[in-house]
């Protein structure tokens, strides 16, 4: 069989096909660069807040919004600019959309009429319509002679009148109540898998999602974040976002080290290295379930590694469960990975934690607990998040830079998105490489810096740093390169992190020399198509690509000299006197007074010995 067909083969075995769609509203992309296929027969949900681009993205697949950039297929065949009758869907609306003066009957048949199908096959397909979604002898009834819950199921029923190769849903629970909302699932599951008709559903409800999905795709700023089975998503989800957007999660941070991942004072042994690119003494990010926090009222009872000792400060029955809020004592040493708002637990002791705890009903008659309980804390299981991004450390030589710093609107931005910690360290001078050991991400001012001085700061530990003119506005642009290929990888996975908490759209660019031959220029694309690859089966993130002709600094510069503000990602290794040249080769522009980018650099070289010890 040849490539063609095998692509060909693929590409009939998929429903619905995304290839970086993106929707802007006055120049903001409200769907940015999403990129999903969707399986024929799957049952797929799109998952996410209130204005994460998920209904938008379902319109875009009827036709009913237009896009901007990228493709829409539907069974191998693009509809990207067809009509929404020649698309071939079926549309269910929050609010039923039903024609209120017309029957049950007539309501069911409309399509299936201006389509000019037989009076007798549309009552046979009425009739059998009707048995599916268990709504028999409702024939003549009008909309509002029916409950919400049934008026929802008519419009199921009228959705598959034609018999649509696809079936989209747009929040058409959200109006029931729980026991009717409960229902109504299970028939609409019930007659999807019947029929084996593709559906793609939006919600923002958690419940509805693990109860439905064969797949899960989480939104959030418009970007499409995950993708994976309901299981797999909730146990290891591989973003902050995802990891608390999937029901209730401690995020605690850790330290990697040989045998395994240290909570405060507690190691907790791994058969497998905490996160690939993390080496002894970096940072990591932890996701501890409630469900997976064990509680006793003595230490040595505990079945799992003890992570130290507290007090219940809420106790609260949930029916089949309890949920505990638990004061883990400051001599325990963990650190949350998430901010504290002052304001929400005003009593709570300097250096103290607090760990959302659950337990089954089971567990609560065996131990009754109630608030002001002394308890010892064990973790049964936890997961290690592989962003590299665990925490940002705002670095100037006064405080005043450093307030300027925190409010610039990327910092801003990132910060309150990401809700990581923001720590702040006021130095002149050269830095000090125990300042930067095991930092997430290290954020300066680039303003009157030079190369040489950014050189210093990557070769002192900060290994990840980002370079933020304090007055410049939020980045409408992420321009991603990486000169050399060997140091492409924590590079991407750093932008993937960090692109997902602000609205840009992210171009990654090879720039060869101007007047270069074809089949160079060729091999660049090839590269790059690769890496894109890459990125999206390793981060689920999709990135444009571009070839560039010319010398690297001058297509860079051309690049940000655009009237939208830009950050420039770059992967950089070398020893310093390497690490200097290539910047003020490629990005020293940056430095001068008024630049308006933003510079984030991945340092892929030796490390300083004190900090040096991969896992």
């Amino acid at each position: 069989m040849t490539a063609g067909a095998y692509h060909a083969q693929d590409e009939a075995a998929m429903s619905i096909q995304f290839e970086q769609v993106t929707k802007r509203y006055r120049g903001v992309p409200v769907v940015n660069g999403v990129t999903l296929e969707i399986r024929k027969g799957e049952f797929f949900v799109l998952l996410g807040p209130s204005g994460s681009g998920k209904s938008t993205l379902l319109r875009g697949v009827a036709g009913l919004t237009g896009i901007d950039h990228g493709r829409i297929a539907l069974h191998g065949r693009d509809v990207t600019f067809l009509s929404p009758r020649e698309r071939g869907v079926g549309f269910v609306f929050q609010h039923y959309a039903l024609f209120r003066n017309m029957t049950v009957a007539d309501n069911i048949e409309f399509a299936l009429r201006i389509r000019n199908v037989p009076a007798v096959r549309r009552r046979e397909r009425r009739r059998e319509l009707l048995r599916l979604v268990a709504l028999e002898g409702m024939d003549e009834r009008l909309p509002s002679q029916l409950s919400g819950g049934q008026q929802q199921r008519v419009a199921v029923a009228r959705a598959l009148a034609h018999e649509p190769e696809v079936l989209l849903l747009d929040e058409p629970f959200g109006a029931l109540d729980a026991k009717i909302r409960g229902e109504l699932r299970r028939t609409v599951r019930e007659v999807q898998r019947r029929l084996g008709t593709t559906t793609l559903l939006v919600t923002h409800d958690q419940e509805e999602a693990f109860s439905l999905a064969d797949r899960i795709g989480v939104m959030h700023m418009g970007r499409l974040l995950e993708t994976g089975q309901p299981q797999q998503l909730y146990r290891q989800p591989a973003t902050r976002f995802v990891a608390t957007f999937l029901g209730a999660a401690n995020l605690l941070l850790g330290e990697a080290t040989a045998p395994g991942v240290r909570l405060g004072r507690a190691v907790v042994y791994q058969a497998r290295p905490a996160r690939n690119d993390a080496v002894a003494g970096s940072e990591v990010v932890t996701v501890v379930r409630p469900e997976d926090i064990e509680v006793t009222r003595q230490r040595h009872a505990l079945a799992s590694s003890c992570m130290g000792e507290g007090v219940v400060a809420e106790a609260a029955f949930g029916g089949g469960g309890e949920r505990l809020l638990v004061q883990v004592h400051a001599a325990a040493n963990l650190q949350p990975a998430t901010r504290q708002e002052p304001g929400l637990h005003p009593g709570l002791p300097s250096g103290a934690c607090l760990l959302e705890v659950t337990r089954t009903a089971a567990e609560s008659m065996a131990l009754p607990l109630a608030a002001g309980d002394a308890v010892a804390v064990g973790l049964r299981r936890l997961h290690v998040l592989p962003t590299p991004v665990s925490s940002f450390l705002l670095r100037a030589s006064t405080a005043q830079a450093v307030a300027a710093l925190r409010q610039s609107p990327l910092v801003a931005q990132l910060a309150g998105s990401t809700q990581a910690n923001l720590a702040e360290v006021i130095a002149a001078g050269q830095p000090a490489g125990a300042m930067f050991h095991g930092a997430g991400v290290v954020v300066v001012d680039n303003t009157d810096r030079t190369p040489a001085d950014v050189a210093a700061l990557l070769l002192h530990g900060a290994r990840r740093l980002l370079c933020v003119p304090p007055a410049a506005a939020l980045p409408r642009r992420v321009i991603i390169h990486c000169p050399d290929e060997a140091l492409q990888a924590e590079a991407m996975g750093l932008v993937a992190s960090l692109a997902g908490h602000i609205n840009a759209e992210v171009s990654f660019v090879s720039v060869v020399p101007r007047g270069a031959p074809g089949a160079e220029r060729a091999q660049a694309l090839r590269r790059l198509l690769d890496t894109r690859a890459v990125v999206r089966a390793s981060h689920g993130f999709d990135l444009r690509t571009e070839v560039l002709e010319g010398e690297a600094g001058e297509q860079l510069r051309s690049l940000a000299s655009t009237p939208e503000p830009v950050l420039l990602a770059m992967s950089i290794g070398g020893d310093r006197r390497e690490v200097e040249t290539a910047l003020a080769r490629d990005v020293g522009w940056l430095f001068a007074p008024g630049t308006r980018s933003s510079l984030l650099l991945s340092y892929s070289g030796p490390r300083p010995a004190a900090l040096a010890g991969v896992l």
